[in-house]
């Protein structure tokens, strides 16, 4: 029996890697979950109210796009947070999350060649591991680009060889980047824009932590490119409901771009995709066009800043997050920590080469750990404070 050759290579996905590394060990204390990014503050509580009240829906096929409703709620929230105007019957699609469209829009909009080589695909390092899985796919050559403190935590792709440039079919980029936490600038935005335009690609936008931020809401790519006057083709945004509105299990995302990048999504998904139930549709499009919920969740997410500032203060090298709600610790070896920590404390945490590639010595994220702050704060708190004596003492 044969197996396609492009998946052979693929590394060992990070949450089943760090069961292997941790679960054979005895915690050495009460357990501390701090490695997924799970939301754990509450969601609206009338979310479930819409979905019964709209439960006749799932006797039906919902429609793939998503429902009129939803698109508008969709279109409408893009308007209120970005100041950009689209048409929500060919400008927006509803995905079942967005690692469904990060996923398709490679296999959707990617061509087979660029000037007749092999194309490229320019990923982050450390990234979302369905960029490289999506690369793969499509038969690209994934080029990760190191996000380290010498470029901000974003990658520098403008800094790549000519030759690799002149294959780029898309890029990747994650703003506020998961794990570190930075956020691309209105001048960063403007660069990446234009080195597009140069070079002929696509920008491929994972915005998912756009709502969580510490003072000043995070720029979006799609509000640098109207200001520029970019083709509307050349930029794909995606956006979920799963950490602005704590709605992970929802699986309602969107994914928002030309016309014509959305034709070509939209078709592909008539054939492959998984489109969200009725119900659960209705429910998404009254959560995007509540803001109150938005804030309130936000507000914890600040206070949770202020407890990690706080106990790491004075720690060499701590780098309070911009957004997002993950802490990039430094430290000597970061699966050697992981397993300590666990060993000696009982929380748990995920080494910084599980969502990196490179070889050892060359992986940007081997001498880090990636934190969730998504606990109750108390909880944060003891676990924040157990990690730093364990390891920084």
């Amino acid at each position: 029996m044969n197996f396609p050759e492009r998946f052979s290579d693929l590394p060992e996905y990070a949450f089943p890697r760090l069961r292997t590394l941790l679960d054979h060990h005895q915690p050495g204390g009460e357990v501390i979950h701090m490695t997924i990014g799970a939301p754990m503050h509450d969601f609206p509580a009338w979310v479930t109210d819409v979905i019964t009240e709209n439960a006749a829906g799932f006797k039906g096929y919902p429609p793939n796009e998503g429902s009129p409703e939803l698109r508008s709620a969709i279109t409408d929230w893009i308007y209120r947070r970005y100041g950009v105007s689209m048409d929500p019957d060919t400008y927006v699609m509803a995905l079942n999350g967005t690692r469904e469209g990060l996923y398709n829009a490679a296999m959707a909009l990617c061509p087979e060649q660029k000037n007749g080589e092999k194309p490229v695909i320019l990923c982050p390092n450390p990234f979302y591991q369905v960029y490289l899985v999506a690369s793969l796919s499509v038969r690209a050559e994934p080029v990760f680009v190191s996000a380290t403190a010498a470029t901000g935590h974003l990658p520098n792709y403008s800094g790549l060889p000519k030759d690799v440039l002149n294959r780029t079919v898309a890029a990747y980029i994650c703003s506020p980047a998961n794990p570190q936490g930075a956020v691309a600038s209105r001048d960063y935005w403007v660069e990446l824009i234009q080195l597009a335009e140069t070079y002929d690609f696509r920008i491929f936008a994972d915005e998912c932590y756009s709502e969580i931020y510490r003072d000043t809401a995070p720029t979006g790519v799609l509000t640098v490119a109207q200001e520029l006057g970019a083709d509307p083709e050349r930029i794909t945004l995606f956006n979920s409901l799963s950490k602005r509105s704590n709605l992970a299990g929802l699986r309602s995302g969107l994914i928002a771009g030309g016309p014509e990048t959305i034709k070509r999504v939209k078709q592909l998904r008539n054939y492959a995709g998984a489109p969200l139930p009725l119900p659960l549709q209705a429910a998404a499009a009254k959560v995007w066009a509540d803001e109150v919920h938005v804030v309130e969740n936000r507000a914890l997410y600040q206070e949770k800043y202020t407890i990690a500032d706080e106990v790491f203060a004075g720690v060499q090298g701590y780098m309070a997050p911009e957004a997002g709600f993950f802490l990039w610790l430094p430290v000597e070896n970061g699966e050697e920590t992981t397993l300590r920590l666990w060993q000696e404390t009982g929380v748990r945490v995920l080494p910084g080469a599980y969502l990196s590639q490179g070889d050892p010595g060359q992986n940007p994220g081997e001498q880090f750990i990636r934190v969730a702050m998504v606990a109750p704060k108390t909880e944060l708190r003891q676990g924040l404070i157990t990690l730093r004596d364990c390891i920084y003492s």
